[in-house]
């Protein structure tokens, strides 16, 4: 029997965390094993393995944010937004992002933020009940999102 491979969506990212962030993790366990030291073997090892995976879940849960064009909708970690309630896709470089997570920023809009990813795209909100000006999203592929976007709206 022959299966056909379900419909990809136009667009997914998770926006992982970087690899340094899990050597962290494991320097986190290696600095609560040595805080244990004085205690014994067996509250080092508890430390090294406890003090390592509790800094791992918070990495792998801070990285495990996605976002998705799929079935008319733009999911951006919590957020579910009708793709026909986005106007213009602003495709922001590294200097403009800094400028819209900074100065430029609007208090109403809706940021899905990571400091640890350079560029963002930033999406007109045109629906009146919204009260959300705009939409900051931090993505490694702008333009692919950017183009998700454009081909959901055309379609």
């Amino acid at each position: 029997m022959q299966h056909s491979a379900p419909s990809a969506s136009p667009y997914e990212e998770r926006l992982t965390a970087p690899r340094f962030w899990w050597v962290v993790s494991v320097l986190v366990g290696i600095s609560l094993a040595l805080i244990l030291l004085p205690f014994g073997t067996l509250p080092l090892l508890g430390g090294l393995v406890g003090g390592t995976a509790a800094a791992a879940v918070v990495v792998s849960s801070y990285g495990s944010v996605r976002i998705r064009v799929v079935g008319g909708l733009l999911i951006a970690g919590d957020a579910k937004i009708p793709v026909s309630a986005l106007g213009e896709a602003e495709i922001l470089d590294e200097d403009e992002a800094q400028a819209w997570r900074t100065h430029k920023a609007d208090a109403r809009a809706f940021m899905l933020l990571r400091g640890y990813i350079p560029t963002a795209l930033r999406v007109e909100v045109t629906d009146p009940e919204d009260p959300t000006p705009y939409l900051y999203l931090s993505t490694r592929h702008p333009e692919r999102l950017s183009a998700a976007l454009t081909a959901v709206r055309a379609s």
